[in-house]
């Protein structure tokens, strides 16, 4: 006889299949860093082609905004972050430089994530 699941199949409580715990600050910044770096990558693309090869000026007027309120929380979830995770000013600093090169972002998450297990105090798989 067939019987349901006692849990949701949508409950996931096993730490390691959550992507990013938004549920803790460091899971929020490692979000935010890798939608920073996306928006950042399209907002050159919609400058240098659309709007330098295309001619079209409007194009970087909202991806530009949406960019830029993307690295206002970028800033403040690296100081939340950096609170949590108790993270010296000069550690911050270089977290916060990554976010100026588009693509670095993608190659810190991995110590990102490995700092957010060390805080919950869990061991990877």
């Amino acid at each position: 006889m067939f019987q349901a699941p006692s849990a949701s199949p949508f409950h996931l409580t096993n730490s390691h299949t959550i992507m990013f715990q938004l549920s803790s600050p460091l899971g929020r910044f490692r979000l935010i860093s890798i939608l920073e770096a996306l928006s950042f990558i399209y907002l050159l693309y919609c400058s240098i082609y659309l709007k330098r090869m295309l001619g079209d000026d409007s194009a970087i007027r909202i991806p530009g905004m949406i960019h830029g309120g993307l690295f206002c929380v970028y800033c403040l979830f690296l100081f939340q972050a950096m609170e949590v995770a108790s993270w010296s000013v000069k550690r911050a600093g270089l977290i916060f430089l990554t976010s100026l090169v588009p693509i670095v972002p993608f190659f810190i998450e991995p110590w990102l994530k490995r700092e957010q297990d060390r805080l919950q105090g869990s061991t990877p798989a």
